[in-house]
Formats: C-alpha cells, structure tokens, sequence
C-alpha cells in the first residue's frame, strides 16, 4: 500500500511538472518573440538613421561601371621602427608601393572631382597613404595588408566625404 502512494505522488508530481513546464515555455516563447520584434524595429530604425549600410562595395558595382585611377609614381615609405629591446633589429624599414583606386563613375562624386582625374588631388591621397603605411612596422605590413587597405580606403573617403572610391589596390608592394 505504502508502494502504491508513492508511486501515485510521483506520478502527480510529474503531471504537475510538464504542466508547469508546458505554462512556461508558452510563456517564455511569446515574450521572446516579443523580444526579437523590438529588437528587428530597432535595427530597422537605425539602419534607415544612417542611411543604410556604409559605402558600396565594389562587388556590387557592375565592372563597365568602374573607372581605375593610377597613381603613377611609386611610394616609398619609411616604416616604423621596432626597438631592438623589442626583438627588433634597430634598422630602419620601408616600403614601396604603386597604388590604384577604383572608382564608381555612376556616382554623382565621381563627375564632381573631375570625371576621375585625381591628379589635383593625388598629393592628398598620398599623404593618407603615407600616414597609415607608415604607422605599421615591417612585419605588421605584410601581413595586414587588407588591413591597411580599409584604413586608407577609410582615410581617402574622407577626404571626398564620399564613397565614390570603391576600393584600394596595391599593384606592387615591396618591403626591405
């Protein structure tokens, strides 16, 4: 008998478990659902805030539509240095690099800065460049080189304030 009323207060505790259970999950579901509708409204707010995402990427811009400008001259930029109590060599570093940019010529900016002839521009672009190349050491340079392609990138869209520039090329690059 004893047997029997345990086995009947168990078999009541776990009726009233998956009940609970079951009051729980459809609790918890419908305030998460709630949770991700607010969560979806916000992103779409902000989004629509800042004007969608940042720049075009190049992949997204047909290839007629692409006009590369060459900046003829080759680079040569001073690195920085590692100090030998750092593992370095004590040795001054450059880098030498020939930079091309793509440009959207569909974008109002691209006819505003002269139909992508930057050459007005160029000592500018340089200088952006110049000041981020020149932050890396020589170890860093090479092997952050997409790296140092969205700083510049980054760097060059301000310039304009625009996004016409699609993206960063280096034609050759070589450190010593």
């Amino acid at each position: 008998m004893k047997k029997n009323m345990l086995l009947l207060i168990i078999v009541a505790l776990l009726v009233v478990n998956i009940a609970l259970t079951g009051i729980m999950m459809f609790s918890v579901l419908s305030t998460s659902s709630k949770t991700s509708k607010l969560i979806d409204g916000i992103t779409t707010a902000l989004n629509i805030e800042t004007g969608g995402e940042e720049g075009e990427d190049a992949a997204s811009i047909p290839v007629s539509s692409i006009a590369v400008y060459n900046i003829a001259d080759p680079m040569t930029i001073l690195l920085k240095k590692v100090p030998e109590t750092e593992g370095g060599d004590g040795k001054d570093h450059y880098c030498v690099v020939s930079v091309s940019l793509s440009l959207n010529s569909e974008s109002p900016d691209y006819k505003t800065y002269g139909e992508g002839d930057l050459t007005s521009y160029e000592a500018l672009i340089k200088d952006s460049i110049n000041s981020v190349i020149s932050g890396y050491t020589m170890e860093d340079a090479r092997n952050n080189q997409d790296q140092m392609k969205a700083e510049i990138l980054e760097k060059v869209r301000g310039i304009f304030s625009s996004d016409f520039v699609l993206d960063i090329s280096f034609r050759d690059i070589m450190f010593q």
